[in-house]
């Protein structure tokens, strides 16, 4: 919602489509910031829409009605510079081939080795020769090629390192050392993210963000203004903000 709100900001129609329908938390944001902005106008809106799993029995009809479910909310949304999607955690066909649209794909993991297990098959020695590829990060370089098949064009994958401590452990500096040495062997760039706060939590409820005024809602302080500072810096890693041909953008951002 962040990502989404910082494009807002910069004047770009932005699109979002949830497909991790089911769990719905990206929809419930925005319907929380339509009501918002029922109030306070000034506060952009995207354009979204939901794209459910099929539940039709026969698993080839099931995969065709999702994969034409998905391109019918992609060609509903053509006239957006960006469309951001948010795809679930659990492994499918139609986050799948979400997965294979994406022009940057942005993993966020918790710093923590249960979630780097997401992307290796970790072991006590974290021995760089004995670490294998997780079935996400296989998923991954599948729909990489089905992209590259499909249009001979890649995906820019960063993985996002999120609700990291205030304190600098042991644990995160083993964490950052396997990180930087699997982003050159498995194809990734590696972006620092959020530390935890509060104020993340907070605003859920009112549907905004740290790029909109929140002064009414929680006050301000030192840690929003070092939150602002991290969203700016991850938006600049992401690097889709402030190029000067809007037409050549159409960016799908899978999350």
């Amino acid at each position: 919602m962040h990502v989404v709100a910082s494009i807002l900001k910069d004047g770009y129609k932005v699109g979002v489509i949830d497909v991790d329908a089911r769990q719905g938390t990206l929809s419930r944001y925005i319907e929380n910031r339509v009501r918002t902005h029922e109030k306070r106008p000034n506060i952009p809106l995207p354009e979204s829409c939901a794209v459910f799993r099929s539940t039709q029995k026969l698993l080839e009809n099931a995969e065709q009605e999702e994969e034409e479910n998905f391109m019918n909310a992609m060609h509903n949304l053509s006239d957006c510079d960006y469309v951001v999607v948010d795809t679930p955690g659990n492994d499918n066909h139609l986050s799948r081939f979400a997965h294979s649209y994406a022009d940057i794909l942005i993993t966020p993991i918790n710093e923590s080795f249960i979630d780097l297990d997401l992307l290796v098959r970790i072991n006590e020695s974290l021995a760089m020769s004995e670490l294998r590829p997780s079935t996400y990060a296989e998923m991954v370089w599948e729909q990489k090629k089905h992209k590259a098949m499909r249009n001979k064009q890649s995906i820019d994958w960063i993985v996002l390192v999120n609700r990291m401590g205030n304190v600098v452990s042991k644990n995160r500096q083993e964490l950052e050392r396997v990180l930087n040495a699997l982003s050159k062997r498995i194809g990734f760039r590696l972006v620092s993210g959020f530390k935890e706060r509060v104020i993340f939590r907070e605003l859920f409820i009112s549907g905004l963000t740290l790029i909109d005024d929140v002064g009414s809602v929680s006050g301000t302080s030192l840690s929003h203004i070092a939150a602002k500072r991290e969203l700016s810096n991850l938006m600049k890693a992401i690097n889709i903000i402030g190029h000067e041909n809007v037409e050549e953008q159409n960016e799908v951002i899978s999350k």
